[in-house]
């Protein structure tokens, strides 16, 4: 990704987001329904573009978001005390 190094963002839709995290190596496997829900639950969520029906995300922005993040797979969240 040298090409990005310099200018400005670098804008993908959430399906391409999914596809580049999972290429990239930095999660196991992720759908664009998955990004999605992210943008619509967290606050920590980079920010989202609207593009035409789309919607975009700085992916410069994105991946070190995704690689921080913790999986919590098959976690009930919904039995746990809110914080």
């Amino acid at each position: 990704m040298p090409e990005a190094d310099e200018g400005g963002p670098e804008m993908v839709s959430f399906r391409e987001l999914a596809r580049r995290l999972v290429e990239d190596g930095v999660v196991p496997s992720m759908s664009n329904q998955r990004v999605s829900q992210l943008a619509n639950t967290d606050p920590d969520f980079p920010p989202v573009v609207p593009v035409g029906r789309s919607k975009a995300v700085d992916y410069r922005l994105a991946r070190p978001y995704f690689a921080a993040r913790k999986s919590r797979q098959g976690q009930r969240t919904d039995l746990k005390p809110k914080e």
